[in-house]
């Protein structure tokens, strides 16, 4: 069964905020299977201050970090957990990312995320990242489940 989470949901399931949370919205969430997200990208983004002033573009570790938040969300709904409950996912790895296509402010990314591994709380995950119809950035995602101290 697929369901969505609108920003209230997601911060939920994200310890991340601002200027750091760089997911928007869940459009499609299977469990144990697959997250679609969406990442608004505005020139209102602080990053864009400096990256590069004349001509904007998000850094290609961000829409990383916004692919692993993603696979994030994912772990989280589909263990049943919470950060709350003083289980966090920490990204842990990253192995063939390439970088496609400039994202530029006005852009909207599609965050695909699909687990493809889980064993001993080490999530593995291939990642896509779209803008419309055109692949932006792929990378095959690690994440590590641990507890931490509230």
């Amino acid at each position: 069964m697929s369901e969505t989470m609108d920003i209230n949901e997601i911060v939920k399931y994200l310890p991340h905020r601002y200027p750091f949370l760089l997911i928007d919205r869940v459009v499609d969430l299977e469990l144990g299977k697959s997250i679609k997200a969406i990442k608004n990208v505005t020139i209102n983004e602080p990053f864009f201050q400096g990256h590069f002033p004349q001509y904007p573009v998000m850094p290609g570790v961000l829409i990383m970090e916004a692919l692993a938040q993603a696979a994030g969300v994912l772990s989280f709904k589909s263990e049943g957990r919470m950060p709350t409950d003083g289980t966090l996912y920490f990204f842990a790895g990253i192995d063939n990312a390439r970088f496609k296509r400039q994202v530029l402010p006005g852009d909207q990314l599609t965050l695909c995320v699909e687990m493809v591994a889980q064993k001993r709380g080490i999530y593995k995950y291939q990642a896509k990242a779209y803008v419309g119809e055109e692949l932006a950035a792929e990378a095959d995602l690690m994440c590590a489940e641990r507890k931490v101290n509230k």
